[in-house]
Order: C-alpha cells, then structure tokens, then sequence
C-alpha cells in the first residue's frame, strides 16, 4: 500500500526542481497534492501532471499569502497532514561586506520569514485538526557549516535549522513532527546552467562533482527520497533533526 494513502501533503516552491521531485514523489505514494508556488503557469503544469492535486498561488514572504494557502487547503480537503516549506533562493554571490542590503532582505524574506510563516499557520491548522502532522523544511549543508560568500543564504539556512528544532519540541505533545532537510549542492535544470555558463564548464563540473567524499552529486529525487521518509509513518519518532544529504561533506 502507499505509504501517504489519504494524505494531504502542501509543498511551496512546487513548480520546479526540488518542490516537483517531492511533490511527485507524494503523489505516486497515494498523497493529494497542494502544489504551491508563485509561477503560476509552471504551478498549474505540475498540478495537471500529478494524479491528485491542486494549485495554489503563494508568495512565501507575505504572511496573508501563506495564511490563504493554508485556509484553502483546508477548505479545500478539510486538513493538512503534511507541509513541507521548500521555496527558497540562492541569492547574489558576494562576500559579507559586499553583500547588498536588498540581497539581504530578500534572501531573508524568502528562506527564513517564508519558513517561519508556513510553520505559524500550518501547524495551526494541524492543532486545530488534533490528528497531528508532519513539517519538513528546507535548509542545506551550508546552514551546517561555514561556506563563504553566502551570507544571507548562510544565515537563512542555519535559521531554518533552528526554527525546525524549536517548533519540534514545542509540538511534540501534540503529534506534530518538524525536521529540517539540509542538501549539498543538487543536479537540477540550475545547476547544469550554472555550470555550462562557467568560465571553464569542465572544471566547474569536476569541481562540483568532486566536493563530497562520495562522488558525484544527488538528484533532486534522492532529495525527495529522503523527504518521502521523514513524512511517512517509518520515521514517525524523528524529530527535531538537521538530515544532511551530502555525501559526507559534513561529516570531514
């Protein structure tokens, strides 16, 4: 039997790269789908393709925006079981000093204030169902460990890790499971751009490939995979945990 049968799973950033690995991973796990995202044409695409879902316009950093999100969701299927807070941005690429203030508000804005706002009125909603719930929220290896040049970023992602920590323990007695999921660098559609649009594309590909003891580099569905554990019943006492996907990176 699939192991989200009768779920309802609510996914930001669910249009693209990691957010459309996950949400279509729930869905072949018998989940129904909110695919939320603020691309409204590539929202709707993914929408169409999976077996059971609905699209929902978001902007992560608008708190009244995620709060309709999740009222709809609602109202649309009576509760949310689990909600996972993906959307995120990189940013510009900049040394502290360097980096702009707008880079700094708008990293923050997205990574952070939309992480804190999904919490704040998800997991409302998930008390007022009393039937517990499962958080997943998006952070990275670079939330773990020190990686320059990043500064927002760095501090959007190490901030996820312990909002997810707190709101665990804080929920706990109720049912409700938060983790944070920290990827290293991923092979999505970006990436390969990045690297093509590099100075010396075969060196930045055997740079990136070659940065985790374990060669190569993950996929957005192993990323998936690993969020497809800790919203199933398998991991139901896991909580409060940072999941590296990286390949041992942290772990030097």
């Amino acid at each position: 039997m699939a192991c989200l049968q009768g779920k309802i799973a609510v996914v930001t950033g669910a249009a693209s790269g990691l957010g459309k690995a996950i949400v279509e991973r729930f869905s072949k796990e018998g989940a129904q789908i909110v695919v939320a995202d603020i691309n409204e044409d590539l929202g709707r695409d993914v929408s169409a393709s999976l077996a059971s879902s609905h699209f929902i316009k978001v902007d992560v950093t608008d708190p009244a925006s995620v709060e309709k999100l999740v009222r709809s969701s609602v109202e649309r299927y009576g509760q949310i079981d689990i909600l996972v807070n993906n959307a995120g941005i990189e940013g510009e690429l900049s040394p502290t000093i360097d980096s702009s203030l707008e880079n700094w508000h708008k990293v923050i804005a997205v990574n952070l204030d939309g992480v804190y706002f999904g919490i704040k009125y998800g997991v409302a909603a998930m008390l007022a169902n009393r039937n517990g719930g499962v958080v997943l929220n998006m952070s990275s290896i670079v939330g773990l460990v020190g990686f320059g040049n990043l500064p927002p970023y760095s501090a959007s992602k190490a901030g996820v890790i312990q909002l997810s920590r707190a709101a665990a323990v804080e929920y706990a007695a109720q049912r409700i499971r938060v983790n944070a999921i920290c990827p290293t660098v991923v092979r999505t559609p970006l990436l390969e751009r990045v690297i093509e649009n590099s100075p010396d594309p075969k060196q930045t590909r055997e740079r990136m490939e070659n940065m985790n003891p374990l060669p190569g580099l993950p996929t957005p569905d192993d990323i998936a995979a690993a969020t497809l554990f800790l919203a199933s019943d398998e991991a139901k006492f896991i909580t409060g945990i940072a999941l590296p996907i990286d390949g041992g990176y942290t772990a030097r």
